[in-house]
């Protein structure tokens, strides 16, 4: 029992941490921080589901923030982010 109790406080932590390191969504480029270059992703679902996609690709970039700067499509939705360190 208390093997499972240890796993799942393991995974939580885990998972709490990643999400601190995931890049922050800004509205212009951030001062001080220099541009890391251009990221692009594509989704079928929503906005919101294109932003995540985008998201993990900056945070798997090592950006430490991104701003969106194009996003187009009806069924498929296509995005770029400029990522920034």
């Amino acid at each position: 029992m208390k093997t499972i109790a240890m796993t799942f406080a393991a995974i939580a932590l885990a998972t709490a941490s990643f999400t601190t390191l995931a890049a922050t969504e800004v509205q212009s480029a951030p001062a001080g921080q220099q541009s890391l270059g251009v990221v692009g992703a594509s989704s079928t679902g929503s906005i919101s589901g294109l932003q995540s996609e985008l998201n993990a690709k900056a945070t798997q970039a090592g950006a430490s923030s991104y701003r969106i700067i194009g996003a187009s499509g009806n069924n498929q939705l296509y995005g770029t982010a400029e990522m920034y360190k």
